[in-house]
């Protein structure tokens, strides 16, 4: 007979094989955008060097809570439980670090001035972009449309055909306005700025990032119960042995 309930051993041992899936997966990823590494350095990009010991920490863990049910070893679960505590606290900081980042991101956006952002219209590879994101996202400006100076580009043309249409993730149906006066360029622009487009869907990323932290922080929750469970289980029944053998004595 085992020092553990056999239900819980197979959830618990089940949900670890999960996360090494994931760990798995994670590791997969972390090789493909090695790749990009150098490309995203040269342009100040975030390293790669978390992401790795993020998605080995995942299968790590997952592994040695694997390797403790089923060898119902009292000192791995210890040691998985710890890990479960550790993870839990880091999850929490990770998704409201994120949540500040998001809500510092919003306040810059809104602080922004067409000022600040004609400079940067004047780089051709800047500008293209920006128009691309404009027929996308039926917006003209990323503040306004004085962004352009005086002259907007064809891709703020606020067609009537793609007059209140929905755009997904977002909160609002791109609407015309006149343009202003004394600027060449369309006669009717869109009213919505990039600005918001492109927060929204920078939004829309970082809240599935804060749901994956904070599902993580939950699930090491349970794993944490669930292995402190186990391991009183293993001592009860390593007491009641001992016990038994005294009297045997």
């Amino acid at each position: 007979m085992g020092k553990i309930n056999g239900c819980l051993k197979c959830l618990f041992i089940f949900f670890n094989v999960l996360y090494a899936v994931l760990g798995c997966v994670l590791i997969f990823l972390m090789a493909k955008a090695t790749s990009f590494s150098n490309q995203m350095s040269m342009v100040g990009g975030p390293s790669l060097g978390w992401g790795w010991v993020f998605a080995i920490a995942v299968f790590g863990v997952a592994g040695l809570g694997i390797y403790a049910g089923c060898s119902e070893n009292s000192i791995a679960l210890k040691i998985f439980a710890g890990f479960m505590g550790v993870g839990m606290i880091i999850m929490l900081i990770c998704g409201i670090v994120v949540v500040v980042a998001r809500n510092k991101a919003k306040e810059q956006l809104d602080s922004t001035s067409s000022e600040v952002v004609k400079p940067y219209l004047k780089e051709p590879s800047i500008g293209g972009m920006l128009e691309q994101i404009q027929t996308i996202g039926q917006c003209c400006g990323v503040v306004s449309s004085d962004d352009w100076e005086d002259n907007i580009p064809s891709s703020c043309d606020c067609r009537s055909a793609s007059r209140g249409a929905y755009q997904p993730f977002t909160a609002y149906a791109p609407g015309c306005k006149a343009k202003p006066q004394g600027v060449s360029g369309p006669d009717q622009i869109y009213k919505q700025t990039c600005g918001d487009f492109i927060f929204s869907w920078f939004n829309f990323f970082l809240q599935i990032v804060m749901g994956f932290f904070f599902g993580l922080a939950v699930t090491a929750v349970m794993g944490l119960l669930v292995s402190l469970l186990m391991i009183h289980q293993v001592r009860r029944h390593e007491t009641r042995e001992a016990s038994i053998a005294m009297k045997g004595y």
